[in-house]
């Protein structure tokens, strides 16, 4: 199960380069929250079929726990104004006894923006070391760009290192 709570085009110019430096790639793209739900397949040893649910069904996610093997739980990181509802509903989703043995990796986004926080800012904000501290389920944290594939290969790492998805 994936959520990505926050993810409201920012409107903010970041200017990137390819690898050689040549190519500007200019204008992010605008995004929108995720208000279904949305599938994609990945094959990683088999299929995995990664659901994504927006922030705004949170209500609702409870009952997709049941087949969830692991959770991948997105946070906009150059969105600070998110920062206390994305913590809440990460506490509720480590709370439910339904997932109680299941890995967690916590992802902040959008390191490419020039606005955005840095890992330091955001574990401390988050108390990722108390609630890491106090969770049942392992849990692990990256950072990532999902527009330049900054940290990506951190995740498909994460995807072929958790044994409960095989």
């Amino acid at each position: 199960m994936g959520k990505r709570p926050g993810r409201e085009g920012e409107g903010l110019s970041a200017q990137l380069s390819s690898k050689d430096g040549a190519k500007d790639l200019g204008e992010p793209p605008a995004t929108l929250p995720t208000v279904g739900t949305n599938l994609t397949d990945l094959q990683i040893r088999k299929k995995i079929t990664i659901r994504e649910l927006g922030g705004c069904m949170g209500p609702i996610w409870s009952s997709y726990y049941s087949d969830c093997c692991c959770i991948l739980y997105m946070i906009d990181a150059a969105k600070p104004t998110q920062i206390s509802s994305s913590c809440i509903q990460l506490l509720s989703l480590l709370s439910a006894e339904q997932l109680a043995s299941v890995p967690v990796l916590i992802i902040f986004n959008k390191i490419d923006l020039p606005c955005y926080m840095s890992l330091v800012e955001m574990k401390s904000l988050f108390r990722i070391q108390d609630i890491i501290a106090c969770a049942k389920q392992p849990i692990t944290v990256v950072e990532t760009s999902a527009r330049d594939g900054n940290g990506l290969s951190n995740v498909m790492q994460w995807f072929h290192s958790t044994t409960q998805c095989d």
